[in-house]
């Protein structure tokens, strides 16, 4: 099953000839990844790593079914190509690109309003590393190898410990249904509420994980969607319990500046709606083994 991406799903490269988006486009095919293409505008019906340029999305939609999207484009043009896959009907886009500008997102958001919720483009990012389901496909930028195939989600906002979980469960023998990141900016396309919902519904998931940090209210609004939907049960870390109050801590999204954001409030909520919490970062995989073994 998985989440948001398997083995078959189509996927194309917007920002597909620059040096970056051309070397996690490889990284991508030798996952096993179902890449058909990639957009450059300009570009259009030249090969790039063997597989053809468009220079638009719905080129590519019309003549390789393309059905995902991954945005390797820099910020000041990363919000129109967003709305470009959504407007050419991408299914599915992970925007990796930092630094888009949060007025950019706030019309990626009105855009996306704009389409019927069933027609609706999921995007998860912006500032994220993708998502991946192990053993059948990555649309992303993490170290597919740490990964291996089993029944826990994990969702996040910090890409790098998402790494660090997956790679401790691996250590213990656990494997991950799909893992997604969500990004760390203040304004996003998925919450960590929208990915426990569509992990509820995926049949091969049995734990989620969700790696969450200080700043805004997403955490503690997917622990109330969880206690009062969700049958599996939902470990959490919170990054932050040391940060100081009132100060930007890395990831834009990153800074408390109201009542409930810090990492204790939201760990303290959270415990409050059933969710059991890993105490340490080191401890994510030791937590998720240990509810894992009551099921």
């Amino acid at each position: 099953m998985a989440i948001l991406i398997n083995e078959r799903t189509p996927m194309i490269v917007q920002g597909f000839t620059g040096k970056i988006g051309a070397f996690h486009a490889q990284d991508m095919i030798n996952y096993g990844s179902n890449v058909v293409g990639g957009i450059t505008p300009g570009k259009g019906g030249q090969q790039h790593l063997g597989l053809p340029v468009f220079n638009t999305v719905k080129e590519a939609v019309e003549q390789v079914g393309a059905e995902a999207s991954i945005i390797f484009v820099p910020p000041a043009y990363a919000a129109d190509s967003i709305m470009e896959a959504a407007d050419a009907g991408i299914k599915y886009c992970v925007a990796v690109t930092d630094g888009i500008p949060t007025q950019d997102m706030m019309s990626v958001k009105n855009f996306l309003r704009r389409f019927p919720e069933e027609q609706r483009m999921v995007l998860t990012g912006p500032n994220c590393a993708g998502t991946i389901s192990p053993g059948k496909s990555m649309l992303g930028i993490m170290p597919g190898h740490i990964y291996i195939p089993g029944n826990i989600g994990i969702v996040g906002r910090s890409g790098t410990l998402g790494y660090e979980a997956a790679d401790q469960m691996k250590t213990l023998g656990i494997g991950i249904s799909t893992s997604v990141g969500i990004g760390g900016d203040p304004i996003n396309g998925s919450s960590h509420r929208d990915i426990l919902e569509k992990f509820e519904q995926d049949e091969e998931t049995k734990v989620v994980l969700m790696i969450g940090e200080i700043g805004g209210p997403q955490e503690v609004e997917a622990g109330i969607f969880a206690k009062e939907n969700m049958s599996k049960p939902v470990v959490a870390y919170i990054a932050g319990l040391t940060a100081p109050k009132g100060r930007r801590m890395g990831h834009a999204g990153a800074i408390i500046s109201a009542s409930g954001e810090s990492a204790a409030e939201k760990v303290a909520r959270l415990k409050e709606l059933g969710v059991t919490i890993a105490p340490t970062p080191s401890a994510m995989g030791e937590t998720v083994a240990a509810v894992l073994a009551k099921l």
